[in-house]
């Protein structure tokens, strides 16, 4: 399937959920105006950057062992409806609640290049489930 170049354009363009790619060593290839509005960094301070720009430094390791077998694998269970919700950073180093998925960039020899991952910010949500878990612990309790 072929996608028009000016519906491709505005999807990427105008989407609210933040599309960033990366090159095989996670580097940032690509970052949409979505990712700008999510994380507080512009494309030009993001694209040549590594992935470490938005992942908290208690994480690191965790994302690049896994991050690094995808490459070497060519697999992601997160590519296909899965979400993987994941703590990440903004440009003024507030955490966030993330929800994304990842599909595999492939080279003519299906060998992977890199990733494209789209990725919401599901802050309110995860805060407000967790005060809701919390009221239910308490009447819980309350009835015990």
């Amino acid at each position: 399937m072929t996608i028009p170049q000016r519906l491709a354009e505005a999807i990427l363009s105008t989407a609210s959920d933040a599309i960033i790619a990366t090159d095989r060593t996670g580097t940032i290839s690509f970052w949409n105006p979505g990712a700008s509005r999510i994380f507080g960094f512009t494309a030009d301070e993001a694209v040549g950057s590594s992935l470490d720009l938005i992942v908290p430094d208690n994480l690191r390791a965790r994302h690049w062992a896994g991050f690094n077998r995808v490459m070497e694998t060519g697999e992601s269970h997160y590519g296909h409806g899965d979400l993987l919700s994941v703590p990440a950073l903004t440009k003024d180093g507030r955490r966030i609640s993330a929800e994304f998925t990842i599909t595999m960039l492939r080279d003519e020899h299906d060998d992977p290049v890199g990733t494209v991952a789209i990725l919401r910010d599901v802050t309110k949500q995860f805060e407000q489930n967790r005060k809701m878990k919390r009221q239910l612990a308490e009447l819980t309790r309350g009835q015990s």
